[in-house]
């Protein structure tokens, strides 16, 4: 049974996906309520009021993901989030066309003065000539940040017959023309812009963009928008060319601090304000409600996320494709680190044959995780499996290769450590499954599943034998043997698949049987 925290509102509609499931428990009340239970929950649901801090993931030991209904992540601490293994998601596409079109809604309210003549008319005042306004049509639109919000208002502005200017140093001129936007630097967008509006996420480099500095580069008679986040543009120096004219008017969905409280911003006549309503539509809320909870389903049922925050994100139809290798690869290392068991200094993947042609990033975290999970005692999963990887000084990386080793693919993995080296080969065969190939320099066949017992011995008639007698007299049934050699009468293995676990003392048994060089208990 999962048990999942639903800290604020959300909406009941959209938690359908997680309230259907029979393996999971939700609970609907705020953090500070359910203080004592914290170490309970393995997912929580957060839309902005609850802050996801260090402390807060401290309490939460078996978290395992922090799902945040909406697009920002500015209330989760996302490097504490990794540090504890805990994936974070969001719902980047759920209110999208929401926010686009409360952008445009400012934009025409601001050069229209509508909320003004509103208040006027509702005086029982009729003063036209006051609220003479600014038609939309043939205006220069300058939209810095081209995301999913940023290309929605563009196509909005094109069929307002405006001319969009962009700055986004991830935007290709193809994608710009197709869109059929003008592709400029910074300061030509504040340069050239009769209205700009802002659509980035809120990080160092883009809080304060729009200081006193480019404030000053802009057109006299600019109009300033920001639906996005709060910060972005400087409030203290929007203010002064506000007073001074510079800037013709301003329409603010969000601000640095939320309340404002008494802000100077609110005093002026030329600055259009709402309470950070660019999410919230009856449509928004269900959709990113939905989108969330069908994504924490998702990741509780083993599968992985595609809209992370802290991991590659994968379409549904790349995950279809890298499951089956994403899954052989964890065992692989899972083997790996169990033979291993000794200090180790670099791993290297090695992909060969069609898995090469896939996204290999998450197969590799995978095998990662795999490999460092029997080594740490804090909790390790594809997260923050690259972070604890350098923590203890481990260098990873990955390889694409032509060998195949006669397989239509093959994931190989070597383990470095101080004094030997480890090398595990693996292949999926479709209707078949995983398969192990090749272990530390002998061609082998099983499947690395359940209770397995490594040995390796001297190719000696008999040893077989003395394996399943010793086996026998314990009550340890085998349900599968494969063996390996490299030449007759040298070093040879065998991997066995049990039907429980073997106890200390019984290995120490088998390791004193005469030829038998190492056996080491793995599970998978």
């Amino acid at each position: 049974m999962f048990r999942v925290l639903v800290s604020d509102s959300i909406s009941e509609e959209g938690l359908a996906p997680l309230q259907k499931s029979e393996h999971i428990e939700i609970v609907q009340k705020h953090v500070t309520e359910v203080e004592d239970r914290l170490h309970e929950f393995d997912a929580l649901l957060v839309r902005s009021a609850t802050k996801v801090t260090e402390e807060l993931l401290s309490k939460m030991p078996n978290l395992k993901i922090v799902g945040r209904a909406g697009v920002g992540v500015d209330n989760i601490d996302v490097d504490a989030a990794t540090k504890h293994g805990v994936v974070v998601i969001n719902a980047p596409n759920g209110n999208t066309i929401s926010t686009a079109e409360h952008t445009f809604a400012m934009m025409a309210s601001l050069v229209r003065h509508i909320p003004q003549a509103h208040i006027s008319v509702k005086s029982r005042e009729w003063n036209r000539s006051v609220f003479v306004g600014t038609e939309l049509h043939g205006k220069h639109l300058g939209v810095i940040g081209f995301g999913r919000i940023g290309s929605e208002v563009a196509k909005r502005a094109r069929a307002f017959g405006m001319k969009v200017h962009v700055y986004d140093p991830f935007l290709t001129k193809e994608r710009a023309e197709k869109l059929g936007v003008s592709v400029c630097t910074l300061d030509e967008v504040l340069a050239v812009s009769d209205i700009i509006t802002v659509h980035t996420p809120l990080t160092k480099e883009t809080k304060g963009l729009l200081g006193e500095k480019n404030l000053a580069k802009t057109k006299k008679g600019v109009y300033l928008i920001n639906c996005a986040r709060g910060g972005i543009i400087d409030e203290q120096a929007l203010v002064k060319f506000l007073k001074n004219g510079h800037v013709a008017g301003a329409a603010l969905d969000v601000f640095e601090q939320e309340p404002p409280g008494d802000h100077p911003l609110l005093s002026l006549d030329n600055v259009v304000v709402t309470p950070h309503l660019g999410a919230s539509t009856v449509e928004a809320q269900l959709n990113v409600a939905t989108q969330v909870a069908e994504e924490v389903l998702q990741f509780l049922e083993g599968k992985p996320v595609t809209s992370s925050i802290n991991l590659p994100t994968l379409s549904k139809d790349i995950y279809e494709k890298i499951q089956s290798f994403y899954n052989l690869a964890k065992k692989m290392g899972m083997i790996a680190s169990q033979y291993m068991n000794v200090p180790v200094q670099e791993v290297t993947v090695t992909y060969a044959g069609t898995v090469a042609d896939l996204e290999t990033t998450y197969i590799t975290r995978s095998l990662l995780a795999g490999f460092l999970k029997p080594r740490v005692a804090s909790t390790v999963n594809e997260v923050n499996a690259a972070m604890i990887a350098k923590e203890r000084g481990i260098t990873f990386g990955e390889k694409f290769s032509n060998e195949t080793h006669g397989y239509a693919n093959c994931i190989s993995f070597t383990v470095h450590g101080e004094q030997n080296t480890f090398t595990i080969k693996g292949t999926h065969i479709p209707n078949y499954g995983d398969r192990i190939v090749h272990l530390n320099g002998f061609a082998i066949d099983f499947a690395p599943e359940g209770y397995l017992l490594y040995i390796e011995h001297q190719d000696r008639p008999g040893m077989i034998g003395k394996v399943g007698n010793v086996l026998g007299e314990h009550q340890v049934n085998i349900a599968t043997m494969q063996v390996g050699r490299q030449q007759a009468g040298g070093k040879a293995i065998m991997m066995l698949s049990l039907d429980k676990p073997l106890d200390d003392a019984l290995l120490e048994t088998l390791s004193k049987i005469e030829d038998i060089e190492t056996v080491k208990k793995l599970e998978v």
